[in-house]
């Protein structure tokens, strides 16, 4: 019940191949998204990261698969009904274990005039007018409706009840966790035959040959490709200098719970003095909600890990305080965290130049540089697959590589499974949360690896820590964990709560530990 060796994700460069059809630059969603395409059309593929799996952006989202109904408000109506087909696809074909069904409501309060309560609603039908063109079953998203006031305060308890006139029901994707979703593509990548690759600075790039860095040994790799994609994200522009590139900061808190006690739905807060920007506010199964997100330029060099802005922190709290009967406060603040998003930088309308980047297209691009390295840009998570099978195409294209049809649209990835049989599978919860059908070899694996019992496979790390050593096992052996912190931050998201962090470093030192030898000896 385990996978084979040769297909597992490799920290370092040890054993990895110098001539492959295709190398694609950066392990983030859509990276690992390039990776799954191009193995399944039957090309060989290296796919390399200086980090690890979902080191970037793409651990940094609201966790969502949306279907576009902001840029429906802006009047980008392509860039919403491709969010709207895709997010179905991931939904039902792609990920049903990774995705939920997320119920959302709008509170009609007194600051809510009856001209935005108009256009909300028109708005969240106009967003379910999307769902059924792309084919999504009412039955994985229901039609929104409208909410009496008691039912509102019974499923938002925490909601400031004065001058609420109810509010509007709608449904959109929620994704278990996004660095989840990233790594369980990358093994299904893997598992294809694609060789994953973390650790692996690239030196420099053409359209056929990637010179590398490990960056465990220090020792160079040269590769040559008949193509080589670029999927580094807001780092795009240093590794091609004609791609050009507008980063926009997107902040989100984290919070407990208890601090908003019985809230049962994601909560929409309207943004005062607009019609189609909201704060969102979401529970998490982990005990924690997500507060989030603003849309702020971030200007100057590109760092490796984002930070929040306290305007930013103070901006969300604000928002989300005027809709609840309690006043948020920094101290309920447990973590907090930022992420670029890498929008293309094209001209404005603006005769100033004075686009905001809440303005840019989120549509994605692909461009080819003099070299013929393809850059794939812009875009957002909910869109990463049709955004590889884009950059895949470029590639073949460009190259004159010998591939098969795209088949992701109908492939799902490893641990997936119809909703039914899903709620069937008598594995722990947790387990089949994260992991889908493969729950078993997760535990099953950790069983063997560590020769320990269930019961301390699966007992939380610590009081506010709900994961499990077995979790931790698997993300060594199974998905190329080398350390602490890709654990932590990255196979789990402990690290997004900092006073949880050191909690479990234990419990994961003792993981790669236990986890060492077997995959020192495979």
């Amino acid at each position: 019940m385990s996978d084979p060796v040769a297909t597992r994700i490799t920290p370092g460069l040890d054993g990895a191949p110098t001539d492959v059809d295709l190398v694609v630059i950066g392990l983030g969603i859509t990276g690992v998204g390039v990776a799954l395409d191009a193995v399944t059309r039957g090309l060989s593929v290296l796919a390399v990261d200086a980090h690890d799996l979902a080191f970037g952006t793409s651990r940094w989202s609201s966790k969502m698969v949306h279907g576009g109904l902001r840029y429906l408000a802006q009047g980008q109506v392509g860039v919403a009904r491709e969010s709207a087909v895709e997010r179905g696809i991931l939904m039902e074909v792609t990920a049903p274990h990774l995705t939920h069904a997320m119920p959302m409501v709008v509170p009609l309060s007194s600051s809510v005039s009856r001209v935005q309560e108009r256009l909300t609603h028109a708005g969240l039908l106009a967003g379910d007018g999307l769902r059924r063109s792309a084919g999504t079953e009412e039955e994985t998203l229901p039609r929104p409706r409208r909410l009496t006031t008691t039912e509102l305060m019974a499923m938002a308890p925490p909601l400031r009840s004065a001058g609420l006139r109810g509010g509007l029901l709608s449904w959109d994707g929620r994704l278990e966790d996004d660095a989840r979703l990233v790594t369980t593509i990358a093994r299904t990548a893997a598992s294809y035959g694609a060789h994953v690759r973390t650790r692996a600075r690239v030196l420099g790039a053409t359209g056929t040959s990637v010179e590398l860095r490990d960056e465990l040994s220090g020792a160079t790799h040269s590769v040559t490709a008949r193509a080589v994609v670029n999927a580094t994200g807001v780092w795009a522009g240093e590794l091609v200098d004609e791609v050009s590139l507008r980063p926009s900061r997107g902040t989100h808190l984290v919070l407990r719970q208890e601090t908003l006690p019985g809230l049962a739905v994601s909560v929409f807060a309207p943004i005062p003095g607009s019609t189609s920007r909201f704060v969102l506010v979401l529970p998490q199964p982990d005990g924690t909600i997500y507060v989030g997100l603003t849309d702020e330029a971030a200007d100057g060099p590109v760092p490796d890990v984002p930070e929040p802005t306290e305007p930013e922190i103070g901006f969300l709290l604000d928002v989300v305080s005027a809709a609840f009967e309690r006043q948020l406060r920094r101290e309920d603040v447990v973590g907090a965290y930022a992420g670029l998003r890498p929008l293309l930088d094209t001209p404005s309308d603006d005769p100033d130049g004075a686009a905001t980047t809440a303005d840019l297209s989120r549509r994605h691009a692909v461009l080819t540089s003099r070299t013929g390295v393809v850059t794939v840009v812009g875009g957002k998570l909910t869109t990463y697959r049709q955004m590889a099978q884009d950059a895949v195409d470029a590639a073949v294209d460009g190259s004159g590589l010998a591939a098969g049809p795209c088949r992701t649209r109908d492939l799902p990835i490893l641990g997936a499974a119809t909703r039914t049989a899903l709620a069937a599978l008598e594995q722990p919860a947790r387990l089949v949360r994260r992991y889908g059908t493969d729950a078993e070899l997760v535990l099953e694996s950790a069983r063997r690896v560590t020769g320990l019992s269930d019961e301390e496979l699966l007992a939380p790390v610590a009081p506010t820590v709900p994961v499990t050593l077995a979790e931790l096992v698997f993300g060594v052996t199974h998905e190329g964990a080398a350390d602490v912190d890709d654990l932590l931050d990255r196979r789990t998201r402990v690290g997004l709560v900092p006073a949880d962090r050191p909690l479990a470093v234990p419990a994961a030192e003792r993981a790669l530990a236990l986890a060492g030898r077997a995959v020192r000896h495979g």
